[in-house]
C-alpha cells in the first residue's frame, strides 16, 4: 500500500464514518474504496466490516443520551449479536450471487417503508395501538433481520435499522437513530470477532480505515442531534435510493 493508496482509504473512512451515524451506507464508500487499492472482492468485504466497527462505536457515544428506554435496549442485543453470527456464517459458507441479487431489493425496500412510513402505519397501526408483546415481538423481528444482513454484508445497515425500528417504536427519530447505531455497533463488533478468527482480513487497510471512521462516526452523531426530523428523514431515504440502485446495477451488470 502506498501514500496515495492510504490517502484514499483515510478519507473513505472519514466520510463513510460521518455517513453511518447519519443515515447509514457508509460502508459502500469504503467498500469501493477497499477495492480500488486493489483487494479482491471477499476480503474487501471482511476487511470493510472490521474497520467500520469503531465508527459504529464512535456514533454510540455520540448518541448515548437519545437512546430509549434500557430494557428495550437490552432486550435487543442477544437478537443482534444471534443475526450477526448467521449473517457472518453466511458470507464464509455460502455462495454470495443469490444473496447480491436479493440485497438491492431489500435496501430499496426498507427506504420505501421509511419514506411512506405514515400511511403504512395507518394501514398496520401506529405503535402505541399495539399490544406490548406484539410491538416486541415485531422489534425483535426487525433487528434480527437487520443483524442477519448486516453480518452479511453490512452496508446500508443504518437505512435498513432505521426504516424498521421506526415503524414500530413511538419515537422520535433521533431515538430511533441512537437505537440503529447500538444495534449496528453490537453486529460490527460480533463481525470483529467472527472475522478477525475466520476471515481473509487485510490488517494494513483496516488500521487505516477503522481511525478514520471512529472521527467520522462520532462528528456524524453530533450532526444527527442538530438535524430537523424532515430532514433527517430525507437525508436517509436519499441515502437509501442511491445505495439501493447502486447495489442493483452491480449485482446486474
Amino acid at each position: 500500500m502506498d501514500v496515495s493508496d492510504a490517502a484514499l482509504l483515510l478519507v473513505a473512512g472519514l466520510a463513510a464514518g460521518t455517513v453511518n451515524a447519519v443515515a447509514g451506507g457508509g460502508s459502500l464508500i469504503t467498500f469501493p474504496a477497499l477495492l480500488a487499492v486493489g483487494l479482491p472482492p471477499v476480503p474487501a468485504n471482511v476487511s470493510n466490516s472490521v474497520a467500520v466497527c469503531p465508527g459504529y462505536l464512535a456514533s454510540v457515544a455520540g448518541s448515548w443520551r437519545d437512546l430509549p428506554s434500557r430494557r428495550t435496549v437490552l432486550s435487543l442485543l442477544p437478537t443482534a449479536v444471534l443475526g450477526a453470527v448467521a449473517g457472518t456464517w453466511l458470507l464464509l459458507n455460502t455462495p454470495a450471487r443469490a444473496f447480491e441479487l436479493v440485497v438491492p431489493f431489500l435496501v430499496l425496500g426498507a427506504t420505501a417503508v421509511l419514506a411512506f412510513q405514515d400511511p403504512l402505519r395507518r394501514l398496520v397501526g401506529h405503535p402505541r395501538d399495539l399490544g406490548a408483546r406484539r410491538r416486541l415481538g415485531t422489534l425483535q423481528a426487525m433487528v434480527l433481520v437487520g443483524a442477519v444482513y448486516g453480518g452479511y454484508f453490512g452496508a446500508a445497515l443504518g437505512v435498513m435499522l432505521v426504516a424498521g425500528l421506526a415503524l414500530v417504536l413511538d419515537e422520535a427519530l433521533a431515538r430511533v437513530s441512537a437505537l440503529k447505531n447500538l444495534i449496528s455497533a453490537v453486529v460490527g463488533l460480533t463481525t470483529v470477532v467472527i472475522f478477525a478468527a475466520f476471515g481473509p482480513l487485510n490488517w494494513a487497510a483496516v488500521a487505516v480505515v477503522a481511525p478514520a471512521t471512529l472521527v467520522g462516526g462520532y462528528a456524524g452523531a453530533r450532526l444527527v442531534r442538530r438535524l430537523p426530523p424532515v430532514v433527517l428523514k430525507s437525508l436517509i431515504v436519499v441515502f437509501g435510493t442511491v445505495i439501493g440502485l447502486f447495489l442493483l446495477y452491480r449485482a446486474l451488470r
